[in-house]
């Protein structure tokens, strides 16, 4: 549990509301040198592997672009390659194999925790920390935690992010429901629903990361904001009445019908649909769904939108929010001097307020750096920064932590729950089993 992420979110949304307007944004870095006059320009070559490839990052890819220009611009030679993949497709499948060969690209999109560590242990990452202290960046940042090993930092957070529930004002209004604060209340609001023929739930399955989200805020809920780090080492068990009790009752959702239907054939795209197109009172999403539902082209919702914490469950976990800084560029260890100087500027001319200003004004994205002004917020956005501000305190993804064998397991157990192919009790004992093997298999290569 980072208590530090919630407090500094705390302070962004003080400033937010006492900001004034924002100059408009610059990319380049004013205290950058130009080349000089008939400098021979040597090639300088980088691949920056990204995750833009959605139709609703287009903006974001366009502010990578712009970045990419300015940085070519101030390094005499330089050429940068853009390689677009799916965040999944990038994560568990291509940098994976790319860090067991030994050749990522020079710039990646990085996930931290354990992704970061595993990396760090086959040394593959290059140490961020002289180069951060060199362009004074140590300090403006809120966290890199999930991107620190042993002291040292391997990666630099684009944006944070907090996972809640979206729920549709409108809907909920017109169907004279209050916003739920108790788990009673929400399932009390669920079968009024339901019983209009309402959709309560948005949730596509097919893609298994996206059930997993919402879980995991419920078993932190009933069994605690340290409950990751029991299962990890011992002290906490799967098979534990307050980790199962979170199963119990997600079975029953799915048992009473409150999820969408057909949500194991659904990818996570038509989640967002259900719910912006007004047919689903609320879906549990972290604060980069923001973008599409505020589109009023893409959302019919899009002006009755509200973002409130999961429920209180009557567990010590209540309070607390899944949120923080779990996405960033790592470098490749095997950057040449000459590529260095290049990753430098991509750092400077990526990393300052102007960007981060449009990033969070034009996309939504909470900042990984501390924002002299915050002005000019959407208001859901705002409403999101507030309820991350106003939580007890933050706790990370569990798949930052959690070992990948586990997370698999857990990931086709969840799939199958939702399927009706097996039960909680079964659930729960299948994925202790591969805890303890995975744990001793850690314990054992140490």
């Amino acid at each position: 549990m980072a208590k530090s992420k919630w407090r500094l979110a705390a302070g962004l949304v003080a400033v937010s509301l006492a900001a004034s307007a924002c100059s408009s944004a610059n990319l380049t870095n004013p205290g950058g040198e130009a080349p000089a006059p008939g400098a021979k320009e040597e090639p300088v070559l980088l691949t920056i592997r990204h995750t833009q490839v959605k139709d609703t990052q287009k903006k974001r890819l366009a502010m990578l672009q712009e970045v990419v220009k300015a940085t070519e611009a101030k390094v005499p030679g330089l050429s940068i390659t853009l390689d677009g993949v799916e965040d999944k497709v990038n994560r568990f499948e291509k940098l994976r194999a790319e860090m067991a060969a030994g050749n990522p690209p020079e710039i990646f999109d990085l996930f931290g925790g354990t992704d970061t560590r595993d990396y760090v242990k086959a040394n593959r990452l290059l140490d961020l920390t002289p180069i951060l202290a060199e362009l004074g960046l140590t300090d403006k940042f809120y966290s890199f935690e999930e991107f620190t090993v042993d002291g040292k930092i391997y990666g630099i957070p684009m944006a944070g992010y907090v996972e809640g529930l979206y729920y549709n004002k409108k809907l909920l209004s017109d169907q004279q429901i209050d916003p739920p604060r108790t788990w009673e209340e929400l399932i009390a609001a669920a079968a009024k629903l339901k019983a209009r023929k309402i959709t309560p739930f948005a949730l596509a399955a097919k893609d298994s990361w996206v059930i997993n989200m919402m879980i995991n805020t419920m078993w932190v809920r009933t069994a605690g904001p340290q409950s990751v780090e029991g299962l990890l080492d011992g002290s906490k068990r799967w098979t534990d009445p307050d980790v199962a009790d979170a199963f119990e009752k997600y079975n029953m959702l799915v048992k009473k019908g409150y999820f969408q239907e057909g949500s194991l054939a659904l990818s996570y795209a038509e989640q967002q649909n259900k719910f912006s197109s007004g047919e689903a009172a609320f879906m549990f999403d972290g604060s980069w769904a923001n973008t599409p539902l505020l589109d009023p082209e893409k959302s019919t919702i899009a002006n009755d939108v509200g973002f409130m914490s999961f429920p209180d469950m009557g567990g010590p976990g209540d309070g607390y929010i899944n949120g923080g800084w779990s996405n960033a560029y790592g470098f490749s260890r095997k950057a040449t001097p000459a590529q260095l100087v290049a990753i430098k500027e991509f750092i400077r001319q990526m990393y300052n307020e102007p960007m981060q200003k449009r990033q969070l004004v034009e996309e939504g994205m909470p900042p990984a750096m501390k924002l002299q002004d915050t002005s000019n917020v959407n208001p859901l956005v705002t409403e999101i920064l507030q309820v991350f501000a106003s939580s007890k305190g933050a706790f990370p993804a569990f798949d930052s932590r959690i070992q990948t064998k586990v997370r698999e397991k857990l990931e086709r157990g969840m799939q199958e729950l939702v399927g009706g192919r097996t039960d909680p009790a079964s659930l729960m004992a299948d994925i202790q089993k591969q805890q303890e093997a995975s744990n001793k298999e850690e314990t054992h290569t140490k």
